[in-house]
């Protein structure tokens, strides 16, 4: 089967180290099942809608993770389930996660989407703006959420030189605040991942080159 084969074929490309999240929005649920089968448990999507939906139908050992933009009166759909939240650009978000993750007596880890990119509307916190929080802290108030790193988007350009310099802008911020618990940078998509994990990324977000173009 061509999708087995395109999944394997990135698997088979990166290191052990690296987790493989397959992007499975707008991909119907019997492809998300044919790769579950085949034993992938990391499964990424954008819309609250679609989520909820494929995690009610899905087998409840699925590694949700929700990399898009997401808004906080959406938080609450998710929050009785998801594995990681890839995207969280604020304090306001950081704590309505909590809230949610409280009231579903859960720890819901999270990722710091970090501004990296040229273009002024992709999401994330600028650098300096972030540093303040970490070295503040303030994100520790917060005892239902566990910062585990960071995730970026380059900026949309082929210019190879470009998208690595942005990665290594990132990997040097993860390099800088990594321990035990802070231990995940997620950079790269199915056009850079090759890039991104020379730059430290050990999760990729991977989603055309498995299930091939968008519906």
């Amino acid at each position: 089967m061509k999708l087995i084969e395109n999944y394997n074929s990135v698997a088979d490309s990166i290191p052990k180290s690296v987790t493989l999240v397959a992007v499975s929005k707008t991909k119907p649920m019997d492809q998300i099942q044919s790769l579950y089968d085949h034993g992938v448990r990391d499964f990424g999507e954008n819309k609250v809608q679609e989520l909820v939906e494929k995690s009610e139908s899905l087998p409840t050992d699925i590694q949700w993770h929700a990399i898009g933009h997401l808004q906080r009166n959406k938080v609450k759909y998710i929050a009785p389930f998801i594995y990681l939240v890839h995207a969280v650009e604020n304090i306001k978000l950081l704590k309505e996660i909590d809230k949610r993750a409280q009231q579903n007596d859960r720890i819901i880890d999270y990722l710091f989407q970090v501004h990296i990119a040229k273009e002024e509307s992709k999401f994330g916190w600028y650098k300096a703006e972030l540093k303040a929080v970490l070295d503040s802290q303030e994100h520790l108030q917060f005892k239902n959420t566990r910062l585990r790193g960071f995730m970026a988007m380059t900026t949309n350009t082929k210019d190879q030189n470009q998208i690595a310099a942005e990665f290594k802008s990132l990997q040097a911020l993860f390099e800088e605040y990594k321990s035990e618990q802070i231990d995940t940078l997620s950079m790269g998509m199915s056009g850079d991942y090759p890039i991104a994990i020379a730059h430290g990324s050990n999760l990729i977000r991977v989603g055309s080159q498995i299930f091939g173009a968008r519906n």
